[in-house]
């Protein structure tokens, strides 16, 4: 999954327990109707991503959803969810969110693909 936006936040890279966990959030705010302010996190290896963006940068992360189950002492259930970044890649400053894909070229017939057509029988067949 993919979602893009406008750097609002990045946080720094904190460190939980004492295996060393490393986590970074950053958030998103996506540009539609009603904006959203989506927080992301990057976890380990994937913290240093971060590096080379700002606040303002428009952006696109590829993201996994995670979810996980936790018993408390009183023995109830509860469900967390969190959103893991992966990938970040900036976006061009005129491209419209999904819309950087490059622009090709128009179809060419080449003079191989004239010659076969020449001799091709027409038929008055609708498709």
């Amino acid at each position: 999954m993919e979602i893009t936006g406008k750097i609002k936040w990045i946080d720094e890279v904190k460190t939980y327990g004492s295996n060393g966990f490393r986590k970074r959030e950053i958030v998103i705010t996506t540009q539609e109707q009603y904006p959203q302010n989506i927080i992301i996190e990057f976890v380990q290896d994937k913290c240093e991503l971060l590096d080379s963006y700002q606040i303002g940068q428009d952006v696109r992360i590829g993201i996994n959803l995670r979810g996980r189950e936790w018993v408390n002492p009183e023995g109830q259930t509860k469900y967390f969810n969190s959103i893991q970044g992966w990938r970040i890649d900036q976006l061009d400053q005129g491209a419209e969110n999904d819309e950087s894909i490059p622009a090709q070229k128009p179809f060419e017939t080449t003079e191989l693909d004239k010659n076969q057509n020449d001799n091709e029988e027409e038929d008055d067949l609708p498709f």
